[in-house]
């Protein structure tokens, strides 16, 4: 005989354990985490062809914490406004051109991997920091994979020189992101599953 999961062992994104999953809720959720990536995106240290950022980091967060839909939703957003002249790209950037450029494709593996890791999130969970750290990792696979892609067509590049300049100088880096990442992600349900007092009760 089955019986149902409970709420709690239920997997589910993070943002449904703390909020309410109304149209409204979801709503401003897709717009703070398109904002969320546009702040980080201005942590940014020049490299040419692709800088690095912090935008990886904040597109696991924000698929992780909103699910497939909402994560990926966000990410759609966060392009569009950079499409249509908002200095939301790293370094303040904005407009088709960037989209077109070299750095265009990690623009949409951004999608790709917030729908990946809030697939993740929804099907298997992801409070163990183990779980999540796989998650985030296979998110960064997509964000290189589709970017690599990309740079590779708008550069004419072979593989040898993708690689060197597209996937060699972000290794470190996406990894760092994805356990700090995995941490924040794994404290986050910590804190949400913290049983909470009743009002006027006392230790």
């Amino acid at each position: 005989m089955t019986t149902a999961m409970s709420p709690i062992a239920r997997p589910r994104p993070l943002a449904d354990a703390l909020l309410p999953r109304t149209a409204t809720v979801s709503t401003a959720l897709v717009v703070g985490g398109a904002l969320l990536t546009a702040g980080a995106a201005q942590v940014s240290v020049p490299l040419w062809p692709v800088p690095i950022t912090g935008q990886t980091l904040a597109v696991l967060l924000v698929g992780s914490a909103l699910g497939a839909r909402r994560g990926a939703l966000s990410m759609v957003l966060y392009v569009l406004l950079g499409l249509v002249g908002l200095p939301v790209f790293a370094d303040g950037a904005s407009g088709a051109g960037v989209l077109l450029g070299p750095s265009g494709g990690y623009l949409l593996g951004f999608v790709a991997a917030a729908a990946l890791v809030g697939r993740v999130a929804e099907r298997f969970g992801d409070r163990r920091f183990t779980a999540a750290l796989l998650s985030f990792l296979l998110g960064t696979v997509a964000t290189f994979a589709v970017g690599m892609v990309w740079l590779a067509v708008a550069l004419g590049l072979d593989l040898r020189h993708t690689l060197e300049y597209g996937l060699y100088p972000f290794v470190l880096g996406g990894l760092a992101k994805a356990l700090v990442g995995a941490g924040v992600t794994s404290l986050g349900w910590t804190a949400a599953l913290r049983p909470r007092r009743a009002p006027g009760t006392m230790d």
